[in-house]
């Protein structure tokens, strides 16, 4: 079954990177997301994770860039993941208008809030950094619409998830999707934060 019902930017994507049919953890968790509820995204690695991810946020952003402010914030765990994540998304976004852009800790905050304030639509970054910058009023979450995790183990570590939730309390009206390989407790326990009346999918 080729995918449907998607943006026709993405469609013609798939078509040159030839790719015609979406994994079985594709099919299950694309429509739950596009329908706008929290999500834990849960499946082994190689099920198709990072792609719906991708497929899902360029969905919600119409594949347009609009206005300055990120409508989509994308959490990973380190500078690393950041720049492999940017390139995945450049595959998908070279053709459109949609700026993106990767931020982590080792790159000045400075700099940093100077290239976000000249606009971007999707912002790829670490619990750390996302907490400073807003902190500091280096990025508007006033246009957010969705807030993806990608990998999301890595919030087994407390300083992440304790980052990553006093930011979360700020925004407003936003979906939350969480990918990971398992659902481990930490996981759980947002449900208590931002991740309330969550649908679960799994693989």
């Amino acid at each position: 079954m080729p995918f449907k019902k998607l943006h026709s930017h993405l469609l013609e994507t798939f078509e040159r990177l030839s790719i015609d049919t979406p994994t079985p953890f594709q099919k299950s968790s694309i429509p739950v997301v596009k329908s706008g509820a929290n999500v834990f995204c849960i499946a082994p690695k190689d099920s198709g994770k990072t792609t719906t991810l991708i497929l899902t946020t360029l969905q919600k952003l119409k594949c347009e860039a609009v206005g300055n402010a990120p409508r989509a914030i994308v959490i990973v765990e380190n500078k690393d993941k950041a720049l492999a994540l940017y390139d995945a998304f450049f595959e998908y976004t070279k053709y459109s208008s949609v700026r993106i852009y990767a931020s982590y800790e080792q790159l000045h905050i400075d700099v940093q809030k100077s290239e976000i304030y000249m606009g971007i639509d999707i912002l790829i970054t670490t619990p750390k950094t996302l907490h400073k910058l807003f902190l500091s009023n280096g990025v508007s979450i006033s246009e957010l619409k969705i807030c993806s995790i990608d990998d999301a183990e890595f919030l087994s570590v407390k300083s992440d998830t304790t980052s990553l939730i006093v930011t979360a309390a700020s925004i407003k009206k936003c979906q939350f999707v969480v990918y990971a390989e398992k659902m481990h407790p930490q996981l759980k326990r947002l449900e208590n934060h931002f991740m309330e009346y969550s649908k679960l999918i799994q693989k």
